[in-house]
């Protein structure tokens, strides 16, 4: 999934990236007001974490409203360290989804976001995806290719996700970079051959088609084409 973390602490919104990453998620940040105002409201998250205390003239709870008055439904967990019972109220009634209080464990960020993301999908008519005879559940993270169950690491799922949202097109290395492994540079390494080589041989060995290519001097496809 697609998160947006506006965080003004370095520390902790390094934290989040980090164990989100982990967890199969991809993470934006903004440190500020103003750049969370503009990301939440430009680019198309699964979900957001937001500080409620922020620099740049915006903090978390109009940001929240701002969002709420144009009709986005996205799931929104505040983080704040404001404990009292009328901040919590407040940040719900703003139109908040879930408030955690500051300092926090990850497990339990990770189980209230997990939820969040439950409940926004129910109302969602695309939970699986499928190509051909591969089909990937977006709730339960269970792959299967012509019925047989796919084993895939958090990374290998998130990558074939990805492949299967742009299905039949050629996908880049910068692309995968970006969207997979959340690099805006090249790191010069094999990370991605030797992923996708990893991937293919998962869903692809020991069935009667291709699905994941290699199209040279291009990038990768998955396509159920012939």
């Amino acid at each position: 999934m697609k998160l947006l973390i506006v965080e003004d602490n370095e520390r902790v919104a390094q934290f989040l990236r980090k164990g989100l990453s982990e967890a199969g998620h991809t993470a934006d940040h903004a440190d500020n007001g103003r750049d969370g105002m503009f990301l939440a409201a430009s680019e198309p998250y699964d979900a957001i974490i937001m500080d409620r205390m922020l620099p740049g003239g915006i903090d978390g709870l109009a940001i929240i409203e701002a969002l709420r008055r144009t009709g986005s439904k996205v799931p929104i967990l505040i983080l704040s360290a404001l404990t009292d019972v009328d901040d919590r109220i407040r940040g719900l009634k703003s139109g908040g989804d879930d408030y955690l209080v500051k300092p926090f464990a990850f497990g339990e960020l990770l189980a209230r976001l997990d939820a969040l993301l439950r409940r926004s999908q129910e109302g969602r008519a695309e939970t699986t995806l499928t190509l051909g005879d591969l089909s990937m559940d977006l709730l339960s993270h269970k792959v299967t290719r012509a019925g047989k169950a796919v084993a895939l690491q958090p990374r290998e799922f998130k990558l074939l996700e990805y492949l299967m949202r742009h299905a039949n097109q050629v996908v880049t290395r910068t692309m995968l970079l970006e969207n997979v492994w959340d690099y805006h540079f090249d790191p010069q390494t094999n990370v991605i051959d030797v992923h996708v080589s990893k991937l293919r041989q998962k869903i692809d060995d020991g069935s009667g088609r291709q699905l994941l290519r290699t199209i040279r001097n291009a990038g990768y496809m998955l396509t159920a084409d012939d």
